[in-house]
């Protein structure tokens, strides 16, 4: 039996299972990015341990640090949590050769249903519901525009190691489909290290359904009920509930059928989800296994009465599951994510400080949390903060309560989607009683939700996180002490450092200004160029999303910005003249 769990992973989820740890009777064991130092998570857990850096691909993916701090700790076990390492099947297997219990599915596992074109294949063979798709990776641009012209467009570019609605495109036109396909193997490539894509055809205005699986290693399969996913934005989800309303009794049981089916003959071990996707005329189509704990768990958990981290860990033991048939819902449950984003903008990202983060309380509420007053939102990592999680009887029940819940919710110093969701709930594609009227699919905010909403004050940048590491010794041992670089600044002028605003943009009507604060993926003209305004000028990378840089106005480019530098928002990458 396991005694000590590596959490390797940060912010809510991290905080999530080091409680699950502590109610198991397990010690845990936190990591940090250096601008995480004084995260949530890290006091949250038995013992925190930096990883030397501030971008994922030097701390939350980097395999080799996060072994030797399960070393060094003296942890027996991993959790992945979700994002990041989770669907990896080289950790999962790195972890399992260096004698470490892997928390999750098997490699095996994990490379069958997580590379989206065998997962396809295995659908196929257990007669799941599928709509026409690639049976390989594509190697061009060529073969998507080949592809829409044998099956008809719209066309979705999805990243065949993908996952968590990154790495996918639609291709509505033609013309849009070499700079999509280019987008999608970038996203693939920076978020999963990987950019194979293949293809399918994109059902337009589906519903997002998805079924929980748990399976134990002693062959049963069980799956906890539906959720409905459809409320996205950028193919991420903003608002999740369960069971999934409106579905009729034999659409519910091929989409549980269907999910028992693909698990069991992968082999499947852990807490998994099957997607599908729910087309307008109530056709079914299988879209993707995801081999981790999902975001929106906890909506089963208050529907079903079973603590899903937990028995992931129980699992992971060896034992056996303690329900082997799928549980009555026990009403119903909706989950908000609380993403530092700025509705009014776009759902831009709005890295900062929190200044004031008031979660409601009462009747039908939990708040999952990974911030509190005072944390501080990086611009290298997601923008979620927290999970809203409001349950009631009936659907009608929870909404009334989510209200309330919403009206309470208080957070000041980074924008947030908390308007987004006040909005949603007073609109009747969504608060629907019937399924004829319940409108929402996977672009319904893009294409039907058409209340403008208030753009968020501009926010303050974040100040400089990095850490300045120097060795010293205490005791007798040699040890590394890291100081914030911001606190060492002050120090050494006397007075307390304030983080500089990129005012460039602000006072030189030629500069291009950076939309957000993040990284400069990829430049779409040359330096010297002409362009004309609307352009699209370059691609900016923030809170893991891919955002497009227009042309101001027209004239000649003079590029400031090297790609891959980091550039605060406002900041002058650019000028026109």
């Amino acid at each position: 039996m396991m005694k000590k769990v590596l959490i390797a992973n940060r912010g809510e989820i991290a905080v999530r299972v080091a409680r699950a740890c502590a109610d198991y009777g397990v010690k845990s064991v936190a990591v940090y990015a250096d601008a995480d130092i004084d995260a949530l998570h890290t006091r949250m857990a038995d013992e925190a341990y930096g990883l030397g850096g501030d971008r994922p691909a030097d701390t939350y993916l980097h395999i080799a640090k996060l072994l030797e701090v399960a070393r060094k700790s003296g942890a027996d076990a991993v959790h992945p949590g979700y994002g990041f390492l989770s669907e990896s099947a080289a950790f999962a297997q790195a972890v399992i050769d260096a004698g470490l219990v892997w928390i999750g599915p098997s490699p095996e596992a994990i490379r069958r249903l997580g590379d989206k074109v065998q997962a396809r294949k295995l659908a196929i063979k257990v007669g799941a519901p599928l709509v026409a798709g690639t049976a390989e990776p594509v190697k061009n641009a060529q073969e998507v525009v080949d592809f829409a012209r044998q099956h008809g467009l719209p066309v979705a570019i999805k990243a065949a190691f993908g996952g968590g609605g990154r790495g996918i495109k639609v291709a509505w036109k033609l013309e849009d489909v070499a700079e999509l396909y280019a987008s999608a193997v970038r996203e693939a490539v920076t978020a999963f290290g990987r950019g194979e894509c293949f293809l399918e055809q994109f059902l337009d205005h589906p519903r997002h359904v998805e079924a929980q699986v748990l399976a134990d290693q002693h062959g049963n399969v069980l799956v906890l009920g539906t959720r409905d996913c459809s409320l996205q934005r950028r193919n991420q989800k903003l608002l999740e509930e369960a069971p999934a309303p409106f579905l009729s009794d034999a659409q519910r049981a091929r989409i549980h059928q269907s999910a028992k089916d693909i698990c069991a003959a992968a082999g499947y071990t852990g807490a998994g989800t099957v997607e599908f996707l729910l087309s307008q005329n109530g056709a079914i189509s299988f879209l993707e296994v995801n081999t981790r704990l999902q975001v929106e768990h906890p909506v089963t958990e208050e529907t079903t009465g079973m603590d899903l981290v937990v028995e992931q860990l129980r699992i992971a033991d060896g034992l056996p599951l303690r329900v082997l048939e799928t549980p009555v819902p026990r009403g119903h449950s909706l989950e908000f994510r609380i993403n530092a984003e700025d509705v009014g903008r776009g759902f831009v990202p709005t890295p900062g400080a929190i200044t004031r983060f008031e979660a409601p309380t009462g009747p039908g509420v939990r708040v999952d949390s990974g911030v509190v007053t005072g944390s501080t939102i990086p611009g290298t990592f997601d923008s979620l903060m927290a999970k809203l999680i409001v349950t009631g009887a009936t659907r009608e029940q929870a909404i009334a309560r989510a209200r309330r819940a919403l009206k309470e919710f208080r957070i000041e110093g980074v924008a947030s989607v908390l308007p987004f969701h006040r909005a949603v709930l007073e609109q009747p594609d969504f608060t629907a009683e019937t399924a004829q009227d319940f409108k929402v699919h996977t672009r319904w905010i893009e294409t039907d939700f058409a209340q403008d909403l208030e753009a968020a004050a501009r926010v303050t940048p974040v100040a400089d996180t990095s850490l300045q590491r120097t060795v010293m010794e205490i005791d007798g041992r040699r040890v590394t002490l890291g100081l914030p670089a911001a606190l060492l600044a002050g120090l050494s002028s006397g007075v307390a450092r304030v983080a500089d605003t990129p005012a460039a943009a602000a006072v030189d009507a030629s500069a291009v200004a950076a939309p957000v604060s993040g990284t400069v993926h990829a430049w779409q003209v040359a330096d010297g160029d002409s362009v004309q305004a609307g352009d699209v000028i370059a691609v900016m990378e923030a809170m893991k999303m891919e955002m497009q840089v227009t042309a101001h106005r027209a004239g000649k480019i003079t590029i400031r910005a090297a790609v891959g530098a980091f550039q605060q928002q406002g900041a002058c990458i650019a000028s026109i003249v």
